[in-house]
């Protein structure tokens, strides 16, 4: 009796146990295999089951499974999870490319190789899985994809795939009025993202202070002894860095040489600067050189031209805790904007517009048709290649100091969405690009004739700081200047909401000053316009 009870325990225990481990693994007759290595080995060339989660037999016709070859379950968007069993040492080529669907996969320890593209576009994948699957592998997910409106430096891609084997970019320029539209379009679904994205400074900020990019602080903080201050605080919120740039565009105030000599009798740069030290001193000298000229002599072509040095100048931004501050400098940008006008010692023409660009060529004229010699104006760096450009004639006649503020215009900043499935190469692409020694002196070299920006490197700046020289300037060396004019500028005033408020703030100014406001109603006005906006 007991013989038979014992029998029957073990009978139960059998019977719970085969059907647990037949189903530890898939049927072998759902995978197609071939031998390798001899017959030691088999590889998984392909699935024609139809489960849903798969798992793959660790032996077929009793030899160990060991590789999952190219392609052997490429495209198969059903799947949602996979088992890989201990003993499999390599994943083939795009082995699971386009498994969307795929959120759950076991590797074993015993896989020490992945193969390219072996899991590009499965996006369903933890971040887990992810990150396991990029300690093994930096080219499972494919090449680097990069977006871009046209800020990105054309040798960019080239030297970094030829500086980092294996790895592969692939580079989508993105026309500007649309590129917004696309970025928002994937990022909000999370579906067919960029792995690394670049934001114009219009947009920066938009997407730094958005959630969706990766912080990158730990490249900052591993590079920060030798950047740039201002291009980093423009991509950091909330105590966190976003994203970086390679360049910083400081800007300075440009004039003409031969009308220094003239009217202020030297055009030492040294000297032309103690004229612009502040912006008192600026209005000194827009009454001086209107004195001097008998009226002929601006001291800019347009009053709007000194928006962005007075911005910069400011305590506190638009915004401080979701309320608008005008700074008391702004209200001084309202006065100094309306003397100059109203007493002829700017030209009176709008911004990029004809007349602006004709003052750079001595060619402007008032509405009289009097010939109006234009002093100066405010340029960032690429400002002096817009010189260049159009104002040949004077070519020579152009000298620059860093004038009454430390400003900035424009720049390119890059980022990386923070779903990346591959964080650690998007990571390296970003340090490579912004921060390296090497690449950013090569770029600098490769950039000597079309000066867009200084380079945000101070190692690289002090290297080549002294080896420029521009003919259009006189001889003068015009990225040392500018490198020390970066070191002084402020990005921390910079937020998402200041085109929004610059353009209505402009509306004002332009009524006080042309006589259809008062101060007051102007300042009322603004307010009230911006608050209709309902920033935070």
């Amino acid at each position: 009796m007991k013989n038979k009870k014992m029998f029957l325990w073990i009978a139960l225990i059998v019977a719970a146990i085969i059907p647990v481990y037949a189903q530890q693994y898939d049927s072998e007759s759902d995978f197609s295999a071939k031998p390798i290595d001899g017959g030691k080995g088999v590889e998984i060339t392909g699935y024609r089951g139809s489960k849903w989660e798969v798992r793959i037999p660790q032996r077929i016709q009793n030899i160990p499974v060991t590789r999952i070859g190219d392609q052997a379950f490429n495209g198969k968007r059903d799947i949602i999870s996979v088992t890989i069993p201990n003993g499999v040492t390599s994943i083939g080529d795009r082995a699971f490319r386009g498994c969307e669907n795929l959120n759950s996969i076991t590797i074993p320890a015993s896989v020490t190789s992945i193969g390219k593209d072996a899991f590009y576009g499965c996006t369903s994948l933890t971040a887990k899985d992810i990150d396991k699957i990029n300690t093994i592998s930096k080219i499972a997910f494919g090449g680097l994809v990069i977006w871009s409106s046209g800020g990105l430096p054309n040798m960019t891609t080239n030297r970094f795939e030829a500086t980092h084997p294996g790895i592969d970019v692939e580079y989508s320029w993105i026309l500007s009025d649309q590129f917004q539209a696309q970025i928002d379009r994937v990022l909000a679904s999370g579906q067919g993202t960029p792995d690394i994205i670049t934001f114009e400074s219009a947009f920066v900020r938009k997407y730094v202070e958005s959630g969706l990019l990766l912080d990158i602080t730990d490249i900052y903080n591993a590079n920060k002894n030798k950047l740039l201050s201002y291009p980093v605080e423009v991509g950091t919120y909330n105590g966190k860095v976003y994203a970086l740039s390679w360049q910083a565009c400081p800007g300075a105030l440009f004039y003409r040489r031969s009308l220094a000599k003239k009217y202020l009798g030297t055009d030492d740069p040294k000297v032309v600067q103690t004229y612009f030290s502040d912006f008192n001193k600026f209005l000194e000298t827009a009454q001086l050189l209107k004195t001097k000229s008998n009226g002929s002599c601006v001291i800019v072509s347009s009053r709007e031209d000194l928006l962005i040095p007075f911005l910069a100048t400011r305590k506190d931004p638009w915004l401080v805790n979701g309320k608008l501050v005008i700074d008391p400098v702004m209200e001084k940008y309202m006065d100094i904007c309306k003397t100059l006008y109203d007493n002829r010692m700017e030209g009176r023409v709008d911004l990029w517009s004809d007349g602006w660009y004709a003052g750079m060529e001595g060619e402007l004229k008032d509405e009289a048709g009097k010939p109006v010699e234009v002093f100066s104006y405010f340029l960032p760096t690429w400002g002096l290649n817009l010189l260049k450009n159009n104002a040949r004639k004077t070519a020579g006649d152009w000298a620059m100091c860093a004038g009454p503020s430390s400003y900035w215009l424009y720049g390119t900043w890059v980022g990386a969405y923070k779903g990346t499935n591959k964080v650690a190469t998007a990571k390296e692409f970003i340090r490579y690009v912004t921060t390296d020694d090497a690449f950013l002196e090569a770029y600098a070299k490769d950039t000597k004739e079309d000066t867009v920006g200084v380079v945000s490197n101070i190692n690289v700046i002090n290297k080549i700081k002294d080896t420029y020289t521009e003919p259009y300037l006189g001889g003068q060396n015009h990225y040392a200047e500018f490198a020390e004019m970066a070191k002084k500028v402020n990005g921390k005033l910079f937020q998402r909401s200041d085109e929004a408020i610059e353009k209505l703030w402009n509306e004002s100014v332009a009524a006080f000053v042309n006589g259809k406001k008062t101060k007051d109603q102007a300042l009322a006005d603004f307010r009230l316009q911006v608050q209709k906006l309902g920033l935070k």
